[in-house]
């Protein structure tokens, strides 16, 4: 198997509020305000990916209430509230209060009146204010979240960066995975992760990335540890890259089918993400490199529509369909040879 036995994990079972709350203004820098109970984001969880915005709770159903979920509170539901009367709206934002609601979030801009937001603190629930409009927030805060409690495994081959292709080199130990890795790197191409490459499936597609212990660091058998972005550069690694196609190396057998036209393709299951798959014969003389280097450049010819596979098979078939094929006759590519005098 060109990658073994795997068994995706979640990322996080939840994340504390205070760390949702410190990411969205240091790494994704929305900008946030505190209304009410920010002490009390430490001691609140998110445990669910999905986001809730609770108009028929504040129109006073709470039987389908996802209060396990962060609450959005757009121009709708603030123009909802302020169209209560003061007694209805304090009744009415009080319900939701009395569940266990991880936090909320005032999108657009929009804010509550003092008296609701005494409310929230004395219920411990954290309230926060973005001007970020609620559909760029929302959607946003989703990507976050997906990313947070996105499902991983670890595989076990070298992952490159070659032509902007996310390529996985896997086989068997022993066999050469860093050492076609670690050319490729010579040639310009970029290291993602060497040996033990961590797989996170986000929105069905398939990242790959190093560990903390082992980024731009590889072991070539007999040489020993290898520091790759000291020894080439920033430019030869990357923290992250998608995974696209996956080479699987093994020693040339003639018992073993080989695919000779590129007509059947094959396709790898990883977190049931499906991947093509390049099983690649090795023997003495073959240039690994430069074929890894013609499989991410034949992927992008396939990504933008052109299958060189089935031209030919096209052109064969219309060559059938003429019915003209003289067997004794070899047809050359040109009918008539210039004067080449060199």
């Amino acid at each position: 198997m060109p990658i073994g036995p795997h068994t995706p994990v979640p990322r996080k079972e939840r994340i504390s509020v205070d760390f949702l709350i410190e990411s969205l203004r240091k790494v994704v820098l929305i900008e946030l305000d505190s209304c009410a109970a920010p002490e009390q984001c430490a001691e609140r969880y998110v445990e669910d990916r999905e986001l809730h915005r609770p108009g028929l709770a504040l129109a006073g159903y709470l039987k389908l209430f996802s209060y396990q979920r962060i609450q959005i509170l757009g121009n709708t539901e603030c123009e909802y509230l302020s169209n209560m009367t003061a007694a209805e709206r304090q009744e009415r934002f009080s319900a939701i209060l009395d569940y266990t609601i991880p936090v909320i979030f005032l999108t657009s801009g929009n804010n509550l009146p003092d008296n609701l937001l005494l409310l929230a603190q004395e219920k411990r629930i954290p309230v926060f204010r973005t001007p970020v409009e609620t559909t760029k927030f929302m959607f946003i805060l989703r990507d976050f979240l997906e990313d947070q409690f996105a499902s991983q495994t670890i595989v076990h081959g070298s992952m490159v960066d070659v032509y902007g292709i996310g390529i996985l080199i896997t086989g068997k130990s022993g066999i050469g995975k860093s050492e076609v890795a670690l050319d490729l790197i010579e040639r310009g191409h970029r290291l993602v992760s060497d040996d033990v490459v961590v797989l996170t499936k986000k929105n069905n597609i398939l990242l790959a990335a190093s560990t903390d212990m082992n980024k731009h660091f590889m072991e070539i058998r007999g040489l020993g540890i290898v520091d790759v972005m000291s020894m080439f550069g920033i430019r030869s690694v990357r923290y992250q890259k998608r995974l696209e196609v996956v080479v699987d190396l093994y020693l040339w057998d003639k018992s073993i089918k080989v695919n000779r036209t590129g007509l059947d393709k094959e396709f790898v299951s990883v977190m049931d993400v499906k991947v093509p798959l390049i099983r690649l014969p090795i023997s003495p003389g073959k240039n690994i490199t430069v074929i890894a280097e013609v499989i991410a450049m034949n992927h992008l010819l396939q990504h933008y529509g052109y299958d060189a596979a089935r031209a030919l098979q096209e052109k064969i078939n219309q060559k059938i369909a003429r019915k003209n094929i003289d067997r004794d006759k070899i047809s050359r590519a040109v009918d008539y040879f210039e004067g080449d005098f060199e």
